[in-house]
């Protein structure tokens, strides 16, 4: 099994690949409740992140991390789900 630091060093590694940071368009027909779920998974999956970070989100810039988050918000508003999604999110977890 590998360390964390050699989980970190393969994850610095394919970010480094050049392309990766070219911007592409994806398109998507998804619907609302895969819109819903994929929003609350990214934003589990930054909060439990952000005070012990592993695996790519060792690696992973304030940057990205923000982006990553913006394009969930962004998903969310397209899908007429911000508000549903902030009510989600008050509830106790």
């Amino acid at each position: 099994m590998m360390t964390s630091e050699q989980v970190a060093s393969v994850y610095e590694t394919l970010l480094c690949i050049p392309g990766m940071n070219d911007q592409i368009k994806l398109d998507l027909k998804v619907s609302r409740k895969q819109v819903l779920l994929l929003a609350q998974i990214i934003e589990r999956g930054l909060r439990q992140e952000t005070d012990n970070p592993t695996g790519i989100f060792s690696v992973a810039t304030k940057e990205a991390i923000s982006d990553l988050s913006s394009i969930s918000n962004n998903c969310l508003q397209k899908a007429g789900l911000t508000e549903l999604s902030e009510k989600l999110n008050a509830f106790p977890m």
